[in-house]
């Protein structure tokens, strides 16, 4: 909800992969600490792959600092 609200995007897909991290650091028993978000959408136009990062990590800096270990992103612009 939040990214839609912020982004308005085209596309978007939030993947938990957190079982593929299982073990590893930050991995907990129930999932939800590994994400890859695939996303496009116009506000991303004009904007760097680092810029739409931060833009991200800003919209969702409440889950990074807390249940959230990892978030991989592949983001785009719609131009």
């Amino acid at each position: 909800a939040k990214l839609e609200a912020a982004f308005a995007p085209e596309a978007l897909e939030v993947i938990d992969d957190s079982e593929k991290h299982r073990g590893h650091g930050g991995w907990r028993e129930g999932g939800e600490t590994h994400f890859h978000v695939v996303m496009r959408s116009k506000a991303f136009n004009g904007k760097s792959r680092l810029e739409a990062q931060r833009a991200i990590n800003h919209v969702l800096a409440e889950e990074l600092t807390g249940p959230v270990h990892a978030l991989t992103m592949d983001v785009k612009g719609l131009d």
